[in-house]
């Protein structure tokens, strides 16, 4: 499947369904004062730039946002893809986007946070495959049985996989 990533405004009915989706997924895999949402508005705040994928039809079938913590930072946040194109190589396009806007703004690295579990297992593999390395938390996150939090150092050699 041929899908094309722009950066596009989180503040439409298909990103917000996206979003609806992400969050639905999420539920079940971990207490809610564990998971660390965003809204469709947070998204649309300047630091946040929101990367859409769609198909050939339009259809918007993933997305990922890098939200921008100064000149030291970048996170990588919302990351999802609909079931039905997981294993496409969809979430991996979208990372590589994300990554490439890091380094056009020369952050020296990339963190983020995700969940732990079965529900997981996926982003684990694209984020390691990728080239992210574990590490303990940032930020504010606290550190919990229900977090993962990995990171990726800008300076290093981009990973090939």
């Amino acid at each position: 499947m041929a899908v094309s990533i722009a950066i596009e405004t989180p503040l439409q009915d298909d990103v917000r369904e996206l979003v609806r989706q992400l969050n639905d997924h999420l539920m079940p895999l971990s207490p809610p004062e564990f998971q660390f949402k965003m809204t469709v508005e947070q998204m649309a705040d300047s630091d946040t730039t929101l990367f859409v994928a769609r198909d050939d039809a339009g259809k918007a079938v993933g997305m990922g946002a890098l939200k921008v913590h100064g000149p030291e930072l970048g996170e990588v946040k919302r990351m999802f893809t609909l079931p039905e194109v997981r294993g496409q190589r969809v979430g991996r396009l979208l990372l590589e986007r994300i990554v490439d806007l890091a380094r056009e703004r020369n952050l020296p690295v990339v963190m983020l946070e995700t969940g732990t579990g079965d529900g997981m297992a996926g982003a684990h593999r694209l984020y390691t495959r990728f080239g992210f390395a574990e590490r303990g938390p940032f930020l504010d996150y606290p550190d919990s049985p229900w977090s993962a939090f990995f990171e990726l150092n800008l300076s290093a050699p981009a990973a090939v996989a």
